[in-house]
């Protein structure tokens, strides 16, 4: 099921930015995200800043986040938001809805604090450059 999801997630990637899904490499880390309204353990928890994932993780090239619940009826705040010049541009999770973007510095984005429920999203992340590629995950 990661492999299909990953795979399926890839080749959108690649379609929508012209390039070929071969030459993306799956890159770490990948990563499961329950964002409740307790309080930050590490700055790793603190969501809401404003941040590039290319300075942040340093592989990242392509970045997608597939959304686990849903806006308003699972949590609340918690949107995704690229911080725009001029205006910016929120994204509300639902449950199955997949976006994606390029890791660089023009999709500087923060996640809005989740004030009630529980937000669940799985981070997977994509590179150009092979020696940053990694397997797909093996659960057991």
């Amino acid at each position: 099921l990661c492999s299909d999801v990953r795979q399926r997630i890839q080749q959108r990637i690649a379609q929508a930015f012209g390039i070929s899904s071969a030459s993306m490499y799956l890159t770490k880390p990948t990563f499961f995200s329950r964002i409740n309204n307790t309080e930050a353990k590490t700055t790793h928890d603190e969501y809401w800043h404003p941040h590039v994932d290319k300075v942040t993780y340093g592989s990242f090239d392509y970045t997608s986040l597939l959304y686990l619940s849903d806006y308003t009826e699972d949590f609340g705040g918690g949107r995704f938001v690229f911080m725009d010049a001029g205006s910016n541009k929120t994204i509300e999770p639902r449950a199955g809805r997949v976006s994606f973007f390029t890791s660089g510095s023009e999709n500087l984005h923060r996640v809005e604090k989740v004030h009630w429920g529980t937000r669940y999203a799985i981070t997977i992340s994509f590179t150009c450059n092979p020696d940053h590629g990694i397997g797909d995950p093996i659960l057991m």
